[in-house]
Parts: structure tokens; C-alpha cells; sequence
């Protein structure tokens, strides 16, 4: 992924509120959740329900204002 930057990790629920957000504005992030791909392989090594949300590097520039926004309004930042 050295084509991207992750910009979020935690919770599940907040990554994909985020990702929603992003959605809005035409930014399609990758959400990556090592918890649900290492049990769907039948052994565990991450903690639940994190999930990482990365965004293309031509598209931070764009995504930047949003994703601060949003980590204000959650209170995450």
C-alpha cells in the first residue's frame, strides 16, 4: 500500500462512518480489518474490531478537510 496513506485506525464503527463521509465527496477509501481476515483463515492475531482506512495519496489534498472534520466532530482529534 505504498500508494496510499492510512488515515484511521479504531473502531469499526467510527472507520466506517469515515469512509462514509469520504464516500459523499467521490474518495473511495480501502478499509482494512486484519481481525475478520485472520479468523476467515482460522487463527487470530489482531484486536477486534479495528479496522484501518487508508486513501490514495493523489486524493489526501481532497480528503485532508474531511477527515479532519469528521475526527472533530467525533472528538477523536
Amino acid at each position: 500500500m505504498s500508494e496510499t496513506t492510512r488515515i484511521y485506525t479504531g473502531p469499526t464503527l467510527i472507520a466506517k462512518g469515515l469512509v462514509a463521509r469520504l464516500n459523499e465527496v467521490g474518495i473511495s477509501p480501502i478499509e482494512r480489518n486484519d481481525h475478520d481476515s485472520s479468523l476467515r483463515a482460522g487463527f487470530t492475531m489482531s484486536i477486534a474490531n479495528q479496522t484501518m482506512v487508508f486513501v490514495r495519496n493523489d486524493e489526501m489534498q481532497k480528503a485532508q478537510p474531511i477527515i479532519e472534520e469528521f475526527l472533530n466532530e467525533i472528538g477523536d482529534h
